[in-house]
């Protein structure tokens, strides 16, 4: 049996900030339903590459890349992408949690009633406790979805932006460094929470820690200036590094 082919690929990606280089020459595989984590030192282009992948970066005035980025075989930098069923398809979680100033109802159902995916209001009354469920959120909400989503604890709009991106039913889920701004309990619920979503979907997640890269994630990019030093299975990189540069960064001797 040939193995499965990677959901995404990125081949000899550049990115420009103006005529500032962020990125050189980045190539590497997500895998299915499994999580990639990227790691390195801050400004060390792992937000911005993760940004590539749904071409977030595009609405940065003067920005410019160049390579491939293939989606199950569709190159997404191609003529004629639809932007709005890519960044369906490949969703992102942000590093502050940035929920609409709405109901928690409205939230979830926001993208379902834009993209048509509900006939009716049952439907998409079952959409939202779907996906409220599905981001361990719907037993802490349930009896108050007509409240602002604004008035909820920080874990939990970061839950809710997470369901709110479920409902709208994506193959991939990118999150840049979901729970830095999270307490210590709300951490852990978010990083459960990604083990029990990768059975469904497929994770690339920045991380500026470390452990938590070990704890969750199947695969490790470890990202220095722009450039992509390392990218192997996460125990081998954490225990096995094959550049030295890898090794001194893991050991905290630099960055």
């Amino acid at each position: 049996m040939e193995p499965e082919q990677p959901i995404m690929m990125a081949r000899e990606v550049d990115f420009y900030y103006g005529p500032s280089k962020a990125l050189n020459q980045i190539s590497l595989e997500i895998h299915r339903q499994k999580v990639t984590a990227m790691i390195g030192p801050s400004g060390c282009g792992k937000s911005t590459f993760l940004r590539c992948l749904n071409r977030m970066n595009d609405t940065i005035p003067n920005t410019h890349v160049s390579g491939k980025i293939l989606l199950e075989g569709m190159d997404i930098y191609a003529p004629g992408v639809d932007l709005t069923l890519l960044r369906q398809r490949v969703g992102m979680v942000f590093q502050k949690p940035n929920p609409f100033p709405q109901s928690i109802f409205d939230n979830v159902a926001f993208g379902p009633r834009i993209l048509g995916l509900a006939h009716n209001r049952n439907e998409l009354t079952e959409i939202v406790e779907r996906s409220l469920t599905r981001a361990a959120l719907w037993d802490l909400v349930k009896d108050q979805l007509s409240h602002n989503a604004l008035e909820l604890p920080l874990g939990q709009q970061q839950l809710l932006c997470i369901a709110r991106l479920l409902a709208v039913q994506p193959d991939v889920i990118l999150m840049d460094e979901p729970a830095s701004a999270l307490d210590p309990i709300a951490t852990e619920r978010i990083e459960s929470l990604i083990h029990e979503l990768k059975v469904d979907y497929t994770i690339a997640i920045v991380t500026h820690n470390m452990q938590q890269a070990a704890r969750i994630s199947d695969f490790t990019a470890f990202f220095w200036l722009g450039e992509l030093v390392e990218f192997s299975p996460t125990p081998l990189l954490f225990t096995r590094p094959q550049n030295e540069l890898t090794e001194t960064y893991i050991t905290g001797r630099m960055g």
